[in-house]
């Protein structure tokens, strides 16, 4: 039967979610008439707005709604040709004034948060305090509960957000008082679930500039010494530097993280606040550079780590998940993890803005406690910042590995001579690769793509000079700069440079959309395959991609099953981001911008040639029951509708656009 079975147009497609979504609505239930006047009403409407609606449906889906015809040729309507180019022109692309919802938008008055904690008597802000202390007078104003279950009650016994959880009423006594399930909440005392936490002190040394960084310091003394090749000091120093460290073994290795394998972290003991369930990371900073030990000398103590003893990163042939800007936060990558991922990896971080102590570049090193292969990807474009930052998380996070950005194609980052442009600056590209690897104790991986331009690849001549500065691995993204996330990734050239790079493995990512691209990629000689976006599948549209390819099957995936996996997805959030206000609306922004891939997933039971095409957006088709059909459409109304099923209705003058405009439309 195929896909051509379950075609409908825009108007037929609008009007069955519109029908089903009343109350009480059955589109399939009702008479024929009654339909047809239905269908009338809502195209007049649908009309209307498309005249008045900023955000129009791209062209490139308003003309597949008639696509698959008899021949399968597209067939142009003229005038949507014409009028083409200016629509395109402002939905395409990242969308940088997107509304911003703040705090105070969705919830006017707040109580304070030495209240919830139970020691209102120690305000932090004292007399000067703009929120309410009166639980009675919170309570009165409070939004209504979203629900009767509270997912951190259920979890863990106890819910930290007392009477501002959204859920409270699974929770609430006489009096407001908090309950706790002591024999569960005793089960996770003194377990941290989330690591690498931004203590307060690390983050008062970092804005106080009294962090020292005294590795960084001395590797970037020697790059500024003057060298006798006409001022190209790089490849002279990075030379000397890698030389220094085989030959000199009575360099004292100051800091911590001196055994040969993840960094040696202090005992953190009893967390101040277990039922916080994060344990901060390790102060560092002058404290840990010059850190003070008990008993005798060992030879850990007076040898420097040499390269070819750092801990190896040992992950050929796994799954790796890409690290996915905005989408790839904690709760995602458990979603992944569960499905079968083996190596996860943070969202992109800027350097400047770590070393600046940013609470929220620093929320992306947060590593669930399930994740057991971890790293952090880093972005930057300057050897001294890079190194620092590499020591700073060095001596402060646990995490299997760092890797360098070197594939980052926007504009923001590319100007400012990082992430591809680094490709084109080989001298700044190997200071910061030899100089992290200089100050690190575990591995340092680099990722890449084909080069800046469509059609001149570098990555072949880059590859070996990587491997020769220290890198422990290198991942090639088969798209140059120019091609984005468009046209197919280049395999060939992949194989082509997996065997330069040998010994050092490389691992392959692009166009991995079903287990057979995976198996003919392992078939290239690559040491293992990263998912990453993959328009339109790979783990953003399909995060069961990962069972799919340990299975080595199709699954035919339920529209119930999916909904399961968001459900998931929510609780995940509300432990992560909280189930008070800001949590729930935190956790429903990223569950929404997730949405927004996710709506072009079509189902393996309906495709008539599996798997689906890169980069096609799915035509205009009916599901097998509504819950599919409202999963399919790209509006950005039924992505909040799928929201409010999770987590309520949304609070008043709610907005939402995605990062990219070209997902959505009204």
């Amino acid at each position: 039967p195929g896909l051509h079975r379950f075609l409908a147009s825009k108007e037929q497609f609008h009007a069955y979610l519109r029908a089903r979504g009343e109350p009480g609505g059955q589109a399939d239930g009702r008479g024929k008439e009654e339909e047809e006047e239905d269908e009338d009403e809502v195209e007049e409407k649908e009309e209307e707005e498309e005249v008045g609606s900023c955000q129009n449906e791209p062209p490139a889906k308003r003309v597949r709604s008639e696509d698959l015809g008899q021949d399968g040729e597209r067939r142009e309507d003229a005038g949507a040709a014409e009028k083409e180019p200016a629509e395109r022109k402002r939905a395409r692309g990242q969308n940088k004034s997107r509304p911003c919802m703040k705090p105070n938008h969705y919830e006017q008055r707040r109580l304070c948060p030495s209240v919830t904690q139970g020691c209102a008597e120690k305000c932090y802000f004292g007399s000067q305090c703009r929120f309410l202390h009166d639980v009675g007078e919170y309570m009165a104003v409070k939004p209504a509960d979203l629900g009767r279950s509270c997912v951190l009650f259920e979890t863990f016994g106890k819910c930290i957000y007392g009477v501002t959880c959204r859920f409270a009423q699974a929770h609430l006594g006489d009096g407001y008082q908090n309950i706790v399930n002591t024999d569960l909440a005793k089960q996770w005392e003194g377990k941290s679930l989330v690591r690498n936490n931004l203590s307060k002190d690390l983050q008062h040394q970092l804005r106080k500039r009294k962090f020292i960084f005294k590795k960084a310091d001395e590797y970037l003394r020697g790059l500024a010494k003057p060298h006798g090749n006409g001022g190209k000091g790089g490849k002279a120093m990075g030379r000397s530097t890698e030389e220094r460290e085989v030959s000199n073994c009575t360099t004292p290795q100051e800091g911590l993280g001196d055994s040969p394998g993840c960094p040696v972290l202090p005992e953190q003991g009893e967390d101040p606040k277990p039922d916080t369930l994060q344990s901060p990371g390790p102060t560092g900073g002058e404290e840990a550079s010059s850190v003070k030990t008990v008993g005798p000398v060992t030879d850990e103590d007076i040898i420097k780590l040499r390269s070819c003893e750092k801990k190896k990163l040992e992950i050929q042939g796994k799954l790796y998940l890409a690290p996915l800007t905005t989408c790839g936060n904690l709760p995602f990558r458990r979603i992944c993890k569960r499905f079968g991922a083996d190596v996860t990896c943070g969202e992109m971080a800027v350097c400047t803005n770590l070393l600046q102590g940013q609470s929220s570049e620093w929320a992306l090193l947060k590593r669930h406690h399930t994740e057991d292969i971890f790293g952090v990807q880093l972005e930057g474009a300057f050897p001294d910042t890079m190194t620092k930052c590499a020591e700073l998380l060095n001596q402060t996070i646990e995490v299997d590995f760092v890797d360098i950005n070197v594939g980052c194609p926007i504009d923001l980052v590319y100007k400012k001579g990082g992430g591809c442009a680094l490709m084109t600056r080989s001298n700044k590209f190997e200071q910061i690769v030899r100089g992290m690897n200089s100050v690190l104790d575990i591995p340092l991986t680099v990722k890449i793509r084909t080069g800046v331009q469509e059609k001149i690849n570098v990555a072949h001549k880059i590859i070996p000079k990587i491997r020769e500065w220290g890198a422990s691995m290198v991942t090639l993204h088969g798209r140059s700069r120019e091609q984005r996330y468009t046209r197919g990734a280049d395999w060939d050239y992949i194989a082509e440079c997996a065997k330069i790079a040998s010994p050092m493995p490389l691992f392959g990512n692009g166009d991995i959309l079903s287990y057979e691209d995976a198996n003919r990629a392992m078939q290239m000689g690559v040491s293992g395959i990263m998912i990453a976006r993959q328009v339109p599948v790979g783990a953003l549209i399909k995060p069961w991609l990962f069972t799919e390819i340990k299975e080595q099957r199709h699954w035919d995936i339920s529209s119930s099953e999916r909904f399961d996996i968001l459900k998931d997805f929510t609780n995940y959030g509300l432990e992560h981001w909280g189930s008070d206000t800001q949590g729930v609306e935190k956790t429903r922004k990223f569950l929404l911008e997730w949405l927004s891939f996710l709506c072009r997933y079509i189902p393996v039971g309906l495709l008539e040639h599996l798997p689906q095409k890169i980069n096609e957006r799915p035509p205009y088709y009916m599901g097998r029951d509504y819950l599919e059909t409202l999963m399919a459409s790209q509006n950005v109304d039924d992505w909040i509708k799928i929201s409010e099923l999770l987590l309520g209705p949304v609070p008043t003058s709610f907005t939402f656009l995605p990062k990219h405009k070209a997902n959505s439309y009204r």
